[in-house]
């Protein structure tokens, strides 16, 4: 039955395959990936000062609990996104469930911060087999009239993730100790598992199954990602040859990678996919977002710890941003497939800039809650109509390469923010470092409105 389970792709009961809701299940079932992916991001960000506390290990050091998840999304999102495109999205996101369960496991048995870190990669490999595929199944599923609602439950279901993190986060902490938090996603995994067997079609696409596999991408690929990001979380630990060498490093394999993607018959990331303004854009302004967020959510906490805050009123405090994304994510939705979505976008970040701004300038509990609220909100208008305007840009034959590509950028974003900020804030503080952090989403407003008005999707 297990190898029935992970190694191929089942059919749907007649039931659930003939139902007139089968679509919907569809996206149902991804929103539970999406919720615990988002949940695992969120609920740990509160807990970081006290798991090095608890592990004896500097802030630094504690920046890779988050870093090492991280890293490995980066550097494995676009690959799983061919792998689905040619064995099944199903089979993939159905191993995931599994492997992303038996990280967190691993997790919450640490004894030490190598184990935790080490759990957290298989954790962060589970996580890219559910992300890679959560988009492209709602695309292949729903109709174009349908997919920007679509995107915008499962943007829902993300922001919930996110939203309830902080606060389920701060409670476990506080009742029995920061390994609650990866046990929590046990019972959910196990129930996402099923569900994915249960609800999901099989989806494999035939026109890509010949097509090798680039290991030169993928290799190069993660060198960048690497490099960047030790060179960014090390900043100040590294002398200036260390610097240089790190900088070369990270530019040569970027330079490389791109190269080589133009050359090999099947390359991880298609370029030519990037030659669209919606795609091209709009992956700038994925970065720039998820960088900005999960950036404020990695240093508030360091703040609040310093000024003595509880982990549980901490994480109630944190819980506003995303708790404010989740209430504007679904109103986005209904207007993501508009022609001018892409000023939506560029509005809803230069909002989420001006919410960072008054994090750093109003210090106290009021300036953060409404800070953090208008953040939110800027970030929730942004999401559902970004992922739309991206996704319905590529033929549906090509969604897990993109959809790949999409949260390849997202976790790239997220690690850079959360480098970026942590050398910020032990360099100069919380108002330095959110007040870099609303310059991003500044960049990432102007690319949004760099982006023509969007096109009918494209088959």
């Amino acid at each position: 039955m297990w190898r029935r389970l992970l190694l191929t792709e089942s059919p749907r009961p007649d039931r659930i395959r003939l139902s007139p809701k089968a679509p919907w299940f569809v996206v149902w079932t991804v929103c539970i990936g999406a919720f615990m992916g988002q949940l695992d991001a969120s609920i740990v960000t509160v807990a970081l000062p006290r798991i090095g506390a608890g592990l004896h290990i500097s802030t630094a050091a504690v920046e890779w609990v988050s870093l090492s998840y991280l890293l490995v999304l980066v550097c494995t999102l676009a690959g799983i996104g061919r792998l689905a495109d040619r064995f099944g999205r199903k089979l993939l996101y159905i191993d995931g469930f599994v492997v992303f369960t038996a990280g967190s496991l691993l997790c919450a048995l640490a004894p030490d911060a190598g184990w935790l870190i080490g759990a957290r990669v298989l954790q962060g490999f589970g996580a890219a087999l559910l992300q890679a595929n959560s988009v492209a199944l709602i695309r292949v599923a729903m109709s174009d009239a349908e997919l920007g609602r679509a995107i915008g439950v499962q943007g829902t279901a993300q922001a919930l993730g996110l939203g309830l993190g902080p606060a389920i986060g701060g409670a476990l902490v506080s009742l029995g100790g920061w390994r609650l938090l990866f046990l929590v996603n046990v019972p959910a995994g196990a129930i996402g598992l099923l569900l994915a067997w249960l609800l999901l079609p099989r989806s494999k696409v035939t026109d890509s199954e010949r097509a090798p596999f680039d290991f030169a991408g993928a290799a190069l690929l993660a060198g960048a990602g690497a490099a960047t990001l030790f060179g960014l979380s090390r900043l100040r630990e590294l002398s200036l040859p260390w610097v240089v060498v790190v900088a070369v490093a990270a530019v040569t394999c970027a330079g490389a990678f791109v190269a080589v993607e133009r050359r090999v018959r099947a390359p991880l990331v298609d370029m030519r996919m990037l030659a669209a303004p919606p795609i091209r854009y709009g992956l700038v302004g994925a970065l720039a977002s998820f960088a900005v967020m999960f950036g404020a959510l990695f240093a508030i906490p360091f703040e609040l710890a310093s000024e003595h805050v509880s982990a549980a009123l901490a994480g109630l405090e944190l819980a506003v941003l995303p708790v404010a994304l989740g209430l504007s994510a679904p109103l986005a939705g209904r207007f993501a497939g508009r022609r001018d979505a892409h000023r939506l976008m560029a509005y809803s970040l230069a909002l989420a800039s001006f919410g960072l701004a008054v994090v750093a300038l109003w210090h106290g509990l009021p300036g953060r809650l409404i800070g953090l609220a208008v953040a939110g909100t800027g970030l929730g208008g942004f999401v559902p109509a970004n992922n739309a305007s991206v996704m319905g840009a590529a033929p549906r034959t090509r969604a897990g390469v993109l959809s790949g590509v999409l949260n390849t950028t997202r976790a790239l974003g997220t690690a850079l923010g959360v480098a970026l900020a942590g050398l910020l804030y032990r360099g100069s503080g919380l108002t330095p470092c959110l007040l870099a952090l609303a310059g991003v989403a500044l960049l990432g407003s102007a690319a949004a409105l760099a982006t023509p008005a969007s096109q009918p999707p494209r088959r």
